[in-house]
């Protein structure tokens, strides 16, 4: 079995920190891409979403033209507090 040694424990804080300054600049490159990417699909997915309801309701609308007939409750009384 071998045992710790300080040069391999440097080595290992070494590459740590590589790879934490790599990936930042990494990130710092493509981020912005995929960011954007990711918004445009979620701009298109509702937009044809969007697209679709309109769709359905223009579909329904003809039939749902017919004129409605109004219900008669009963007539309007006009209360006036007495004191």
């Amino acid at each position: 079995m071998e045992t710790a040694s300080m040069p391999g424990l440097l080595k290992t804080f070494l590459y740590i920190i590589a790879f934490y300054y790599i990936f930042k600049f990494l990130a710092r490159l493509f981020l912005p891409v995929v960011a954007k990417k990711v918004v445009e699909k979620a701009t298109q997915q509702f937009q044809e979403q969007q697209q679709q309801q309109y769709q359905q309701r223009t579909a329904q609308e003809p039939a749902s033209q017919k004129p409605r007939e109004k219900k008669i409750v009963g007539e309007y009384v006009d209360f006036e507090e007495i004191e």
